[in-house]
């Protein structure tokens, strides 16, 4: 007599069921992968797969709808939020969020952003902020660190040239539309815990109709900084965290 026995297999982990199988276009260490992952995984968490409408802009978050199997509406540079308004008002039971670096949100998209914010649209803003330009060849950025080294600033950020780093999420908790503002990173994985669970509340407030959310993500651009993966997640802690600290600033 013969007996089958069945092993059970215990997964303790997978890709999120909302990644598509494609290959990613972003540098190897790039931060982008790791907070797509984040956002596939909080919508399938919700049971929003079928609802979500993500709005993705210009610059190198301009290939996020290749990765997510979610509803997608690209616009045009900086203008995501407004982009965003319209589709969450046309359909207010849907999970609208907008996928923007800081060039995106902070420079051409500074006006459609902190409007947006201020009338309290039921959407999420999530901003990736890796203090350059990457897509297009490591430019200043608004969020660019004084004395930080660009191809458009060789020689470090000089304010008396440039201005000061603008910090559009500290902004964003002076205006009465916003119900959520928060700094997160994803360098460690107790940073990719916290801002997961910032997603998480972020988009909780959108079908809450609690007012618009801004998630903030310090990012790494090792190939604009010039660095390893690992010596650009050094730096950042360095010397960019220091400017844009970490944690819950409104809500």
């Amino acid at each position: 007599m013969s007996t089958n026995i069945k092993t059970a297999e215990n997964i303790v982990y997978q890709k999120p069921r909302l990644m598509n199988d494609v290959p990613m276009h972003y540098c190897p260490g790039c931060s982008h992968g790791v907070v797509h992952k984040l956002v596939a995984e909080v919508i399938e968490e919700m049971g929003m797969a079928e609802k979500t409408v993500g709005v993705c802009p210009v610059g190198c978050a301009v290939f996020a709808c290749n990765y997510l199997d979610i509803d997608w509406q690209e616009a045009a540079h900086g203008r995501a939020p407004a982009v965003a308004t319209a589709v969450k008002r046309l359909w207010p039971d849907r999970l609208v969020f907008t996928y923007q670096g800081d060039g995106d949100m902070a420079s051409i998209g500074a006006c459609e952003t902190i409007h947006a914010l201020n009338r309290g649209e039921n959407i999420c803003m999530i901003l990736i902020n890796n203090a350059i330009y990457g897509m297009t060849g490591g430019q200043m950025a608004p969020t660019t660190l004084v004395g930080q080294k660009t191809s458009t600033c060789p020689y470090g950020r000089e304010p008396e040239l440039h201005g000061y780093p603008l910090n559009i999420t500290k902004l964003a908790v002076e205006l009465e539309g916003t119900c959520y503002v928060t700094r997160q990173a994803v360098d460690t994985v107790g940073a990719i815990r916290k801002t997961k669970a910032a997603l998480r509340k972020a988009f909780e407030n959108s079908m809450n109709k609690r007012g618009s959310s801004l998630v903030e993500i310090l990012s790494t651009c090792n190939s604009g900084w010039k660095l390893s993966p690992q010596k650009a997640n050094e730096w950042m802690r360095e010397n960019v965290v220091p400017l844009y600290p970490l944690g819950d600033m409104k809500g």
